[in-house]
C-alpha cells in the first residue's frame, strides 16, 4: 500500500523537474523532454489538475512558437492531444481559444484538433460545428501551401469522425445531433477545396486532397442530395492513378467510398462501374512493371466488394478482359476470381457455370505463369464447391495434362539447359501435386465428376507420380460408397459408367497396384495405398476375391503398422497373396492374360527399381500358376530370345525362370538345356549379333541354373541337382575360361561374380532341401573355386565384389555334408581372415576411388565383405561340437585383436561381434574368462566401433553361457560408448564389469586376470586402463571366494611386475589388485610377501605401500603384522621373521597411514626388536641374485638397522599424528639407539620424545613395556630400564599409571651387575623426585640407600654421577631430619669427586655440596663446617675451572659455605666473583687471603696444607690457580705460621713447577718462590 502511493508522488515530482525545464531557454533539449512527457502521460492513470494545466499551458505555447522547431512543435501537439484523455475540456478550451473566427490559425492548431477528432470522436462531436463553422471562414484567407495541406488533413480526419458518428450514433452517450448540418458543412469544405485547390494543387498537395477524398465522399453519400455530387468526383479521384506513391492513397480512397456504397446500397453508373473495373485490373495487371503490393491488396479488396455488389457485371467484364490474350491480364482475373471463390461470397455461387466459362477459355494458354494460375484457381474450385457435376472433369483432366505436359517439357528443357522455363515448369507440376493433394473428393458433386475416370489415370506411366494423391482419391470415394451402402440411404454416387474414357481391365489394375504395393516396404505412402485399394476393389478386380481378400489382406497389412518391414518378407507375402489369388480364379485365360499385362507394363519402370524387380518375380510366379504348358514354353523361349524388352536381361530372366520353376522344374530344365543346345552353333551366335540383337550369354545362362535351382521344388531338386545343373554351370563355367581351346585363369570379374552367385543360390538350395543323407560331391572342389577367387584378390585394394560374394558362396557350401574337419575349417578361415584384416585402412581403401560414387561402392563392398567373413566365422565356429574346438577357431583372432593398427583391431572386433552374439548356444564347458579378458579392455580402445563391438562381444559371452544379464541397461551403456569424451568411456565400461564381473564362473577367474595382465603389458593406454579397471571389478566381485587359487594368482601378479613397472599406471592397477586380494585373504597374502628375501626389493616395497594405501584393509593389515611381530618376539629373541614383518610395516608407515590406534603396540615391538637386534647379524641371508638399479648400493644385512629404520619411520609419523614430539638429540637419536654402547641414552632420549599430554598412548606403552624390566635378555632390560627412567619424572603418568611397581622394580635392578642398568635405575629413583615427590618420602629409605650405594660404585664414573644427580634431586624435597642417618656418609662421599676427571660428576658433587648445606642441621653443622674447611681449597681453585658452568657452581658454593666458618667478611671479596668479567685469580687470592687472614689464620693454614695435591693437577688453569693461591697464602700468613712452613718441599715442588709446559704456571711458581723468599727474609730464616 505504501509502494502504491509512493509511485505518484515521484511521478509527480518527475513532472514538476520537468516543467521546470522548459522554462529554461534551452530549445535543444525539448524534443526529449517532450518525448519523456508523452510517454509518462500516456502511461498515468490520474494527473494533479494544476499540472494538467501547466502542461497545457507550456505545450500550447511552445506548439505556437515559430521559432521552435518543427519537430519539437510536433511533439509538443503530442502531449496537448495526450492530455486530453485527463482533462479534454481543458485541451479543447485551449485549442478553441487560439482557433477565431476570419483568423489564420498556427497550423499546429489545426492538426492538433483534428487529430482530437479522430482520437477522441465521442467527445469532439459535440465541438465539431464550432470548429467547421470557423474553418470555413478561414480556407480563403489561406494561401500558404503548407496552411492548404493542413486544412485539407483536418478535412479527412473531421469527415472520419462524423462518418463514424453518422454510422455509430447510437453509441454516443448523449442525445443525438443533428448529422446533415456538420455533412453540410463538409460538403462546403469540400466543394471549395475541389473548385478552387484542386485543379492547381502540387502533387504532394494532390497526394493530401486524394487520402481526403475517400472519406469525404464516403460520409457525403449519406445524403440523397449530395449522392450525385459525390459520385461525380470519383472520376477525378481515377484520374489520379498515374504514379506509384499516389496510387495506394487512391485505391484506398476508392475502397471507401465502394464501402460507402454498399453500405448506403447504392447502385453505380454503368460507364463509373466499367472504369472503376478498368481501372482496378490495371492496378494489379499492371506490366511491365509487377505493382505494388500495398495497392495490389487494397485493389484486389476492391473487386471482393464490387464482387459483393456486383456479380454479373464482374463476370461479364471478366469474361471479356480473358479473352484479350494477355498473360498479365489473365493472371490476374484468374488470381481475383480465386481470391473471390476463397472469401465464399454468396452471390457469386450463382455464377458458377460463368466462372468455369472463363477457366477453359484459359486452358489451351501454354505459358506456365497461367497454368500456374489457372490450376490453383481449379483447386479453390474444387474445395469451394464450384465444380459442376456435368462439365467438371474437364478441370480435373485438365490437372493431370498439365502434370504430364510439365514433365515431357521439363525433359526437353534439359537438354536446352533454360533454367528460367525450368523453374516455371516445376512450379506448374508442384501445383498439379498440391491440387490433387488437397482435391477432397466428396464436395459436393465431385464424385459424379471423378468415379470411375479417375481410374484412367492409375496405370498409364507417365502418371506414376501422382499415384500417391490418386490411390488417396479412389480410396476416399469407395470406403464413402462402402458407408452409404450401409447406411438407410443406400449408394447413389458411384455407378461404373465409363462414358467417354476407357477404363483400365482388371489384370491391369491388379498388375499396376501388386507391384507398386511393393513400395510399402520401403516405407513409402504410395505402396501401402495401394494394398489398401486392393482391399477395397476386390469386385473389381475379380469377384472370386472377395473372401480372400477379406481374409488375407489385413493379414498383410499388419506388418506395416507403423513401421518398415523386410524387402525380402514383403516380397514374399505379396507373391504368396498373388499365388493365393491365382489359385481361386482358377482361370487359365485370365491367368494367361494377367502375365501379358505384366509383360506390357515392363516398360512402365526403371531397370533398378525395385518395383522393376518385383514385377519380374510376380511375372515368374503367374507363369508358374499358368496351366498351359504351351503358353509357358513358348513366353519362356521369348525371353531366353529376346532379352532386352525385360531390360536388365540377366536379372530379369534369372527372376522370371527361377519363379516358374516352382511349377513348372521340367520345362525350364528342358528349355533352357534347348536354348544352350541352339546357342553351341557358332553361326547361330554370330546371326544374333549381326542382326542386331543382344541375345544371353553363357554367364547369364550359368545365373539363371542357379535362380531355378533356388525356387526349384525341394523334393524334385536333388535328384537332377548333379546332372541338370551344376554339372551344366561347371560346364558353361568352364567354356567360359577356355581360349581357343585352352583353358586359362579366368579373372574376368562379372564371369566370376556369377559362378559365385549360382554357386551360393544352389548351395543355398540344397541346404532348403534338409536331406540329411545328402552329399553334395562337389563341395570340396567349390570351395576350392571360391578360396582360388579369393586369393586372387589383391591385398592393397578392395575394387572388385569377389571376396565378399565368395565367403557368402563358402559359409553356404560349408553346411553342407560331407562335414569337413577342424583342420579344413581352420585353414579355410586362416586364408580368409589373412585375406581381408590386413587391407588398408577405409579411407586409404575410397582413396582410390575418383568418383564419390566410386568411394561409395568401396565402402559398401567393405562392409558386406567383413560381414561375410564374420558371419563364415560364426557359421565354422559354433559348427563345431566341442568347446575346445570352437576356442581353436576363435584364437584365429587373436592376433588381429590386439592388433598395434587400430584399422585391423576395428575388423576384428566387428568381426567378433557377429560371431558372438546372444542368440548362440555355446558347447558344453565352453569358457569365457580368457575371451572376457581378452575382449573386454577394449570397450575403452580409441574407435567408438572397437569400444560398441567389444562391449557387445563381452555381454554376448554371457548369454552364449546361457547367464542371463540385465541386457537393456547394457546395451544403453553400450551405446553410450559411442562418446569421444575418455572420462565417459571409463565410466561406461566401469559400468559394464560391475554389472557382468559377477556372474564370471569363479573357476575361470584366473584365466580372466592372466589375460588381463597380459593386456596391461601391451594394449594402448586407454585399453590398459580398462584392463586395470576391469580386473579390479573382477577382484571386488569375487576376491572372497579365491583362495584356493590365491597363490597361483599371486605368483601370476609377481610374475609381470618387472614389465609392468614401467608403466606407472598399469603398476598401480597391480597394486590396486593385490590390495584387494588382501582385503579378502589378508592372512595368506601377508604370509606370501614376508617370504621374500631381506632386504626387500623395489617391488616387494611398493606391494608393501600399496597395501597400506588401501583405506579399507591398511588397519586390517597392520594389525596382522603387529600380531605376527608380537609372536615373533615372545621369546625376546629376534628372527628373520620379525625383522621381515619390521620391513613390512617400515613400508606401510612410509605411505603415511594412521598408526594413532596401534601405536602403543608397533613402538613397543619395534623398541623391543631394536634391543634384541643389537650387535647382531642377519639370522639367515638369502644370498639371491638381485638386479641393482642405477645408483643403488649393495645392503649390508643389519637386522638392527633395518628394525631401527622402521622405529624412525614410527616416530616421524607419530609426531605428524601428535602423539610424540621432536628429539632433543636431533638425528643423533638414531645412532645413539643403534650402537650397543650409546644404546641406552638413545632410549632415554626416545622416551623424552613421547607427547605427555597423549598419556593415554604413553601408558599403553608403559603397560606394553612393563615386562622389559624382568627381561631375560639383558639389552631388553637395558632399554626398557632407561625408557622407565625417564618416564619417571612425569607426574602425569604417575597420576594416571602403575609407576609404584616399576619404582620397585627400578630399585631391585640398582643391585643388577650390569652397571648401565644400575646406573638407568639409579636415574629412574632420581627422576621420581620430578615425577612423585610424594613417593620420596613415602619410601626415602629405599632410595636413599638403593641411590648411595652408588655413590661407591668408583669404577664406574656414570653410576656414581648418576647416583650424585640422583641425590641432588632427592634431596630437595627432604628435610634434615629425613636425612640426618644418612647426612655424614653423603657428604664425606661427595667430597671425593670434587677432583673426579670427569666434568659432569666434578659439577653434579659440587651443586650436590652446595645442597647439603641446607640439611646440615644443628646436629651436623659443625661436622659440615669442618668439611667445609677441607673443601674450601677446591672451591677457591674450581672457580677458574675449565669448564664454566663448574667454575660457577664454586662461586655459588663459597657464598653458601663462607658462613658455616664465620667468614661473613670475605662477602665483599666474593662478591666480585658475580661480576660478568671475573677479577685475575693472582688479584682475588691475594684479596681473600688478606681477609682471611685477619679473620682466621688457622683457615688459611688449612688451605696451605691442601694446596699441594693441586700442583700435580692435570688442568694447566688448576696448577696455575694452585700456585697463585700458594703465594697469596705464604704472603698473608703470620710469622708464626711462616715458620711452621715446610720450606723444603714448597721450595721443591715450586721448582718443579718452574719447569712446567705452561707459562702461566713457570710465571706463577717463579712469584710464588720470590714472595716465600721475601717472608723468610723477614722473619731471618734461610732458605
Amino acid at each position: 500500500m505504501t509502494h502504491s502511493m509512493e509511485e505518484p508522488i515521484e511521478m509527480f515530482e518527475d513532472i514538476n523537474l520537468t516543467l521546470g525545464m522548459l522554462n529554461k531557454e534551452d530549445k535543444v533539449n525539448k524534443e526529449d523532454i517532450y518525448s519523456h512527457l508523452t510517454s509518462v502521460i500516456e502511461n498515468t492513470d490520474i494527473l494533479d489538475d494544476a499540472i494538467i494545466q501547466r502542461l497545457v499551458y507550456y505545450a500550447s505555447k511552445d506548439m505556437r512558437d515559430e521559432n521552435i522547431l518543427r519537430e519539437i512543435r510536433m511533439l509538443a501537439g503530442e502531449v496537448l492531444v495526450s492530455l486530453a484523455a485527463h482533462d479534454f475540456n481543458s485541451v479543447m478550451y485551449e485549442l478553441q481559444s487560439n482557433f477565431r473566427i476570419l483568423e489564420l490559425p498556427n497550423e499546429f492548431v489545426v492538426l492538433a484538433l483534428a487529430e482530437l477528432a479522430t482520437s477522441y470522436v465521442s467527445q469532439s462531436i459535440p465541438f465539431m460545428m464550432m470548429t467547421l463553422l470557423t474553418m470555413q471562414t478561414m480556407l480563403r484567407l489561406a494561401e500558404d501551401e503548407r496552411m492548404k495541406e493542413t486544412f485539407c488533413i483536418a478535412l479527412e480526419k473531421f469527415s472520419k469522425a462524423i462518418y463514424k458518428y453518422v454510422n455509430h450514433w447510437r453509441d454516443f452517450p448523449y442525445p443525438r445531433l443533428d448529422a446533415n448540418r456538420l455533412s453540410d458543412k463538409i460538403f462546403m469544405l469540400f466543394r471549395y477545396i475541389m473548385e478552387k485547390w484542386a485543379p492547381q494543387a502540387s502533387p504532394m498537395h494532390t497526394v493530401i486532397i486524394v487520402k481526403a477524398h475517400g472519406p469525404t465522399v464516403s460520409l457525403l453519400l449519406h445524403r440523397e442530395d449530395f449522392c450525385e455530387y459525390a459520385l461525380s468526383q470519383v472520376p477525378w479521384l481515377l484520374n489520379q492513378y498515374k504514379e506509384k506513391e499516389i496510387d495506394f492513397h487512391v485505391t484506398q480512397s476508392l475502397k471507401q467510398i465502394l464501402t460507402a456504397a454498399v453500405l448506403y446500397n447504392i447502385g453505380l453508373p454503368k460507364s463509373l462501374k466499367r472504369s472503376i473495373f478498368i481501372n482496378l485490373l490495371h492496378q494489379i495487371c499492371r506490366g511491365p512493371e509487377p505493382p505494388v503490393k500495398e495497392n495490389e491488396i487494397e485493389a484486389s479488396s476492391c473487386f471482393l466488394i464490387l464482387a459483393h455488389s456486383n456479380p454479373a457485371d464482374l463476370m461479364e467484364f471478366f469474361d471479356e478482359q480473358i479473352r484479350t490474350n494477355n498473360e498479365d491480364i489473365r493472371i490476374g482475373i484468374l488470381t481475383l476470381l480465386r481470391s473471390a471463390i476463397n472469401t465464399e461470397e454468396p452471390k457469386l455461387r450463382d455464377h458458377i457455370i460463368s466462372i468455369e466459362k472463363i477457366v477453359k477459355v484459359v486452358m489451351a494458354d501454354l505459358g506456365t505463369k497461367v497454368r500456374n494460375s489457372t490450376l490453383l484457381l481449379i483447386q479453390s474450385m474444387c474445395e469451394k464447391c464450384y465444380i459442376e457435376a456435368r462439365e467438371g472433369w474437364p478441370l480435373i483432366d485438365y490437372v493431370f495434362s498439365q502434370f504430364t505436359m510439365s514433365n515431357k517439357n521439363l525433359e526437353k528443357l534439359v537438354k536446352t539447359n533454360s533454367h528460367e522455363n525450368e523453374k516455371g515448369e516445376k512450379s506448374v507440376r508442384e501445383t498439379t501435386l498440391e491440387v490433387l493433394k488437397t482435391l477432397d473428393p466428396l464436395v459436393i458433386g465431385m464424385p459424379q465428376v471423378l468415379w470411375p475416370r479417375i481410374l484412367t489415370f492409375v496405370v498409364p506411366a507417365e502418371y506414376t507420380e501422382t499415384l500417391d494423391h490418386q490411390f488417396n482419391i479412389i480410396r476416399i470415394l469407395l470406403m464413402a460408397e462402402e458407408r452409404k451402402k450401409h447406411s438407410a440411404k443406400g449408394s447413389t454416387a458411384l455407378v461404373i459408367s465409363t462414358g467417354a474414357v476407357k477404363l483400365p481391365s482388371p489384370q491391369q489394375l491388379l498388375a499396376r497396384l501388386l507391384v507398386i504395393s511393393i513400395l510399402a516396404s520401403l516405407g513409402k505412402l504410395r505402396g501401402a495405398s495401394a494394398i489398401g485399394l486392393l482391399k477395397i476393389l476386390p469386385e473389381i478386380i475379380h469377384p472370386t476375391l472377395v473372401d480372400l481378400w477379406k481374409t488375407r489382406l489385413p493379414e498383410l497389412l499388419q506388418p506395416l503398422e507403423g513401421k518398415y518391414t523386410s524387402i525380402m518378407l514383403w516380397e514374399t507375402m505379396l507373391l504368396q497373396l498373388l499365388k493365393e489369388s491365382l489359385w481361386r480364379i482358377n482361370d487359365t485365360a485370365w491367368t494367361i492374360q494377367l502375365s501379358r499385362d505384366f509383360s506390357q507394363q515392363m516398360d512402365s519402370y526403371s531397370n533398378t527399381s525395385i518395383e522393376k524387380k518385383f514385377l519380374w518375380k510376380a511375372l515368374g510366379t503367374t507363369l508358374a500358376f499358368c496351366q498351359d504348358t504351351d503358353f509357358v514354353s513358348s513366353q519362356i523361349k521369348e525371353f531366353l530370345v529376346a532379352p532386352k524388352q525385360l531390360g536388365d536381361q540377366r536379372q530379369g530372366i534369372a527372376s522370371i525362370l527361377g519363379h516358374c520353376a516352382e511349377n513348372h522344374l521340367d520345362i525350364v530344365l528342358r528349355v533352357l538345356k534347348a536354348f544352350q543346345n541352339q546357342e553351341k552353333f557358332f553361326i547361330n551366335r554370330c546371326k544374333s549379333v549381326f542382326s542386331g540383337k543382344k541375345s544371353l550369354t553363357k554367364t547369364d545362362v550359368m545365373v539363371t541354373y542357379g535362380a531355378v535351382a533356388l525356387h526349384a521344388p525341394k523334393k524334385q531338386l536333388l535328384s537332377r541337382l548333379n546332372q541338370d545343373i551344376v554339372s551344366q554351370v561347371l560346364f558353361l563355367y568352364g567354356q567360359c575360361s577356355q581360349v581357343l581351346g585352352m583353358s586359362v585363369m579366368n579373372k574376368d570379374m562379372d564371369l566370376q561374380m556369377s559362378f559365385t552367385r549360382s554357386i551360393t543360390e544352389i548351395s543355398i538350395a540344397v541346404q532348403d532341401a534338409e536331406d540329411q543323407s545328402f552329399q553334395f560331391s562337389y563341395k570340396e572342389l567349390l570351395i576350392g573355386y571360391m578360396l582360388d577367387f579369393i586369393r586372387d584378390e589383391p591385398l592393397d585394394s578392395l575394387a572388385s565384389p569377389v571376396r565378399w560374394k565368395a565367403l557368402i558362396a563358402i559359409r553356404y557350401l560349408s553346411k553342407l555334408k560331407p562335414q569337413l574337419s577342424l583342420i579344413d575349417h581352420l585353414n579355410i578361415l586362416e586364408e580368409n581372415i589373412r585375406r581381408l584384416l590386413p587391407l588398408p585402412p577405409l579411407k586409404n581403401l575410397k582413396n582410390e576411388g575418383q568418383t564419390d560414387r566410386d568411394k561409395e561402392h568401396i565402402k559398401f563392398l567393405y562392409e558386406r565383405s567383413m560381414d561375410a567373413l564374420g558371419k563364415l566365422l560364426r557359421t565354422m565356429m559354433w559348427d563345431n561340437v566341442t568347446a575346445e574346438d570352437c576356442q581353436e577357431v576363435f584364437n584365429l583372432l587373436r592376433m588381429w585383436l590386439v592388433s598395434q593398427k587400430e584399422w585391423e583391431r576395428e575388423r576384428a572386433f566387428q568381426i567378433t561381434a557377429k560371431v558372438l552374439t546372444n542368440d548362440i548356444v555355446a558347447p558344453e564347458n565352453f569358457k569365457i574368462g580368457s575371451l572376457l579378458g581378452l575382449l573386454a579392455p577394449h570397450t575403452c580402445d580409441t574407435l567408438p566401433t572397437i569400444r560398441q563391438a567389444a562391449a557387445s562381444s563381452a555381454i554376448s559371452l554371457f548369454c552364449i553361457k546361457g547367464i542371463h544379464l540385465e541386457v537393456e541397461r547394457l546395451q544403453d551403456l553400450q551405446e553410450g560408448l559411442e562418446s569421444d569424451d575418455v572420462q565417459v568411456q571409463i565410466k561406461l565400461s566401469s559400468k559394464i564389469a560391475k554389472i557382468v564381473s559377477k556372474f564370471i564362473p569363479n573357476e575361470e577367474i584366473q584365466m580372466f586376470l592372466e589375460e588381463t595382465l597380459d593386456g596391461l603389458e601391451s594394449l594402448n593406454p586407454m585399453c590398459t586402463k580398462a584392463c586395470g579397471i576391469w580386473m579390479i571389478a573382477v577382484l571386488k566381485e569375487h576376491g572372497d571366494a579365491l583362495k584356493d587359487q590365491l597363490l597361483v594368482i599371486l605368483n601370476t601378479i609377481y610374475y609381470h611386475m618387472p614389465v609392468l613397472r614401467q608403466n606407472e599406471e598399469s603398476f598401480q592397477f597391480i597394486l590396486e589388485a593385490i590390495s584387494l586380494i588382501a582385503s579378502f585373504n589378508m592372512d595368506a597374502v601377508v604370509a606370501n610377501l614376508l617370504q621374500k628375501p631381506l632386504p626387500f626389493d623395489r617391488d616387494t616395497k611398493t606391494l608393501w605401500k600399496a597395501l597400506a594405501q588401501n583405506p579399507a584393509s591398511s588397519h586390517k593389515l597392520m594389525r596382522a603384522l603387529v600380531d605376527k611381530l608380537e609372536a615373533e618376539l615372545e621369546d625376546d629373541i629376534a628372527r628373520i621373521e620379525a625383522i621381515s614383518v619390521a620391513c613390512a610395516m617400515y613400508e606401510m608407515i612410509s605411505t603415511g597411514i594412521s598408526v594413532t590406534s596401534l601405536y602403543p603396540e608397533l613402538f613397543t615391538l619395534l623398541l623391543k626388536l631394536v634391543s634384541c637386534t643389537l650387535g647382531q647379524q642377519m639370522p639367515t641371508w638369502n644370498h639371491r641374485r638381485r638386479v641393482m638399479q642405477q645408483g643403488e648400493l649393495q645392503q649390508i644385512p643389519d637386522p638392527c638397522r633395518l628394525s631401527m629404520a622402521t622405529l624412525k619411520c614410527l616416530q616421524s609419523q607419530a609426531m605428524r599424528e601428535g602423539l610424540a614430539k621432536e628429539s632433543d638429540e636431533g638425528d643423533n637419536l638414531w645412532t645413539l639407539l643403534s650402537s650397543p654402547r650409546t644404546h641406552h641414552i638413545g632410549v632415554c632420549a626416545l622416551a623424552r620424545t613421547m607427547a605427555v599430554w597423549q598419556y593415554g598412548v604413553i601408558l599403553g606403552i608403559m603397560e606394553q613395556l612393563l615386562s622389559s624390566l624382568t627381561s631375560s635378555s639383558e639389552n631388553y632390560r637395558i632399554t626398557g630400564t632407561a625408557f622407565f627412567s625417564e618416564l619417571m619424572r612425569e607426574p602425569i603418568l604417575w597420576k594416571h599409571g602403575n609407576l609404584q611397581d616399576v619404582l620397585i622394580l627400578m630399585d631391585q635392578s640398582t643391585w643388577d651387575s650390569n652397571a648401565i642398568l644400575r646406573q638407568l635405575a639409579i636415574r629412574g629413583l632420581g627422576n621420581t623426585a620430578t615425577g612423585a615427590p610424594h613417593k620420596v618420602k613415602k619410601h626415602k629409605q629405599i632410595m636413599l640407600e638403593s641411590i648411595i650405594r652408588g655413590l661407591y660404585h668408583l669404577a664406574r664414573t656414570e653410576v656414581v654421577c648418576e647416583s650424585l644427580k640422583a641425590l641432588q634431586k632427592i634431596l630437595e624435597l627432604l628435610t634434615d631430619r629425613d636425612v640426618s642417618f644418612y647426612f655424614k656418609e653423603i657428604v664425606l662421599q661427595t667430597r671425593t669427586f670434587f677432583e673426579d676427571e670427569q666434568d659432569d660428576v666434578r659439577l653434579t658433587a659440587i651443586s650436590l655440596f652446595e645442597d647439603l648445606a641446607s640439611l646440615s642441621g644443628k646436629k651436623w653443622k659443625i661436622f659440615f663446617a669442618e668439611e667445609i674447611k677441607k673443601s674450601l681449597i677446591s672451591f677457591l681453585l674450581h672457580i677458574w675451572d675449565p669448564n664454566p658452568k663448574i667454575g660457577a657452581a664454586c662461586r655459588y658454593a663459597l657464598i653458601i659455605c663462607i658462613p658455616f666458618l664465620g667468614l661473613q667478611e670475605l662477602y665483599g671479596v666474593l662478591d666480585h666473583l658475580l661480576d660478568q668479567d671475573l677479577p685475575r685469580a693472582r688479584d682475588f687470592y691475594r684479596q681473600f687471603c688478606v681477609k682471611l687472614a685477619k679473620k682466621n689464620q688457622e683457615v688459611l693454614w688449612i688451605l696451605h696444607t691442601h694446596s699441594f695435591p693441586f700442583f700435580a693437577s692435570s688442568w694447566e688453569i688448576i696448577r696455575s690457580t694452585a700456585v697463585k693461591l700458594t703465594d697469596a697464602i705464604v704472603f698473608n700468613l703470620s710469622n708464626e705460621y711462616v715458620e711452621l712452613l715446610d720450606k723444603d718441599e714448597l721450595t721443591t715442588r715450586l721448582q718443579a713447577l718452574r719447569l712446567d709446559p705452561c707459562i702461566s704456571v713457570q710465571r706463577a711458581a717463579e712469584a710464588a718462590l720470590q714472595t716465600l723468599l721475601r717472608r723468610c727474609k723477614e722473619i731471618s730464616i734461610a732458605l
